[in-house]
């Protein structure tokens, strides 16, 4: 059994529990040696306590095989979610491939100097064990395309008749980004991932022409690429990530919701924070014909995903505690005044080091939720979003919003990765308690200190299970990104 395999075990075990799919937490017991649970071939895996999201976790100096966590999982399993646990099977394969792929290039990949792009990908996603699989990508693909090797490739590009795009779609792509190709009166040039070419082959009355132009590098979110330093291009892909069900695509609709999104933000936004321009964009009633130029601000720009990478807090110095300061602070002025809950997790959230100082970037709001009632009452317009999922007036679920994304992924991942687990939790719960306080008795500011530094327990997303174990049907979720059910401890409340 490989180190990758063992390390990959863990972690699947690790979110299958905190998850409690199938019941499995009813199998952790105490003995005389400990804490420790079942598996199904009849060994017993000695647990630890979880330092973040959930209470226990694999112990350290525990080697398990893939397949024995899969065998487990099998046991536990619904059989009606047998066609959600093969696919997960094949997750947890790919992943282990992307892992012994990416092992074998990374002293490569480093000795090029890669940029913090590439560097955010060398880190595993928090929560989600299988976070490397691309599903949908052959293992030469993933070298290809993947931001973790650092490639560089050309766009393809597609001929699309302009009475297809949506309303505010952009005829035409930005001077810098389009290619010197001459298109029909009623033709738009739409720019196309090489791995969406057979897609979009498909889709009747559009022409792929044959070669390929723009020389572009895939940044962490892999389908969006970067095209210089202060221009990205995000396109549809025909894979999945984080869960089967989560597809790459961009369904008709999303772009608009976006700029929308961005649009009340910049009516909300703080002096220490920065948005990225999203307006300029286009679709065209297919989910692999749309594209969106994203603008970035002036800097050196560092995603907060890429914090956790080795070497790069020793060459930016404690910025933890700023970082967190901008962070917190403008988020709970968002849920407390304005009802609005980011969805800006360490892939969409960026340090920006300018000659005034530090600040905060924001990214990719398609997946915001807003109150209209809160909006309203604060003099805000409430934006025509086309998804309803993005708006809502029930608290709560802005809170879990809040907690699982901002507090879970962009604030704790980042703080427990830099710093010892004491210092990490006195200052995550100094500085939100600091943000909070400017807000005294409001009702909505007492509502998310009871949800955060006073709770108990604190939400988490099951996302392993709405991602790919059970399908929408059974598990009703509206949206696989908001689906919750599970809790951990109050990592706010320790010493």
């Amino acid at each position: 059994m490989s180190d990758r395999e063992a390390y990959l075990a863990a972690r699947v075990l690790d979110a299958l529990l905190r998850e409690d799919y199938g019941g499995l937490s009813a199998r952790v017991t105490r003995t005389k040696d400990g804490v420790g649970m079942l598996l199904a071939d009849g060994r017993w895996v000695r647990l630890a306590p979880g330092l973040l999201f959930q209470d226990f976790v694999v112990a350290e100096d525990e080697r398990l095989g893939l397949e024995q966590v899969l065998e487990t999982l099998v046991e536990v399993a619904d059989p009606a979610d047998a066609e959600g646990v093969a696919a997960f099977f094949e997750e947890c394969l790919a992943t282990l491939s992307a892992l012994e792929l990416h092992d074998a290039h990374a002293g490569e990949v480093l000795r090029r100097r890669p940029s913090y792009e590439t560097l955010a990908a060398f880190v595993d996603h928090p929560v989600y064990p299988t976070s490397r699989a691309r599903l949908g990508l052959a293992e030469g693909e993933l070298a290809a395309y993947a931001p973790e090797f650092a490639p560089s490739f050309e766009l393809r590009w597609a001929v699309v008749p302009r009475r297809a795009l949506a309303p505010g779609s952009a005829v035409q792509l930005p001077a810098d980004v389009a290619p010197s190709w001459q298109v029909g009166p009623g033709e738009a040039l739409f720019p196309v991932h090489p791995l969406a070419v057979d897609e979009v082959r498909k889709v009747d009355g559009v022409r792929v022409l044959d070669e390929a132009r723009m020389t572009v590098r895939p940044t962490l979110s892999m389908r969006t690429v970067e095209i210089d330093a202060r221009t990205h291009l995000k396109l549809p892909l025909p894979i999945s990530t984080l869960g089967v069900r989560n597809r790459r695509s961009i369904k008709p609709g999303t772009l608009a919701d976006g700029a929308r999104a961005e649009l009340l933000l910049r009516e909300l936004v703080d002096p220490g924070v920065l948005l990225a321009d999203e307006q300029t964009y286009a679709q065209a009633g297919h989910e692999y014909l749309a594209w969106m130029v994203r603008r970035l601000p002036e800097g050196k720009i560092v995603p907060v995903a890429a914090l956790n990478a080795p070497g790069v807090l020793a060459e930016l110095g404690d910025v933890v505690p700023g970082y967190l300061r901008l962070l917190l602070r403008w988020n709970v002025r968002l849920f407390v005044r304005y009802g609005v809950a980011l969805e800006a997790h360490q892939q969409n959230l960026a340090l920006v080091f300018q000659d005034d100082g530090m600040k905060l970037l924001v990214k990719d709001n398609d997946g915001l939720l807003a109150s209209p009632a809160r909006l309203r009452a604060a003099g805000i317009d409430v934006p025509e979003f086309s998804d309803g999922r993005m708006l809502s007036d029930d608290p709560h679920a802005l809170a879990d919003v809040f907690v699982t994304i901002t507090l879970h992924l962009a604030a704790a991942a980042v703080a427990f990765g830099a710093l010892p687990p004491a210092t990490a939790a006195a200052l995550l719960r100094d500085t939100l308690a600091e943000a909070l306080d400017e807000y005294g008795d409001d009702p909505m500011a007492r509502l998310l200190r009871a949800r955060t530094l006073d709770a108990a327990r604190l939400t988490g997303k099951s996302m392993v299970t709405a991602g790919t174990l059970v399908a929408k049907e059974r598990s009703g979720a509206r949206d696989i990104n908001k689906y919750y059910g599970t809790s951990g401890p109050n990592y706010l409340r320790r010493a």
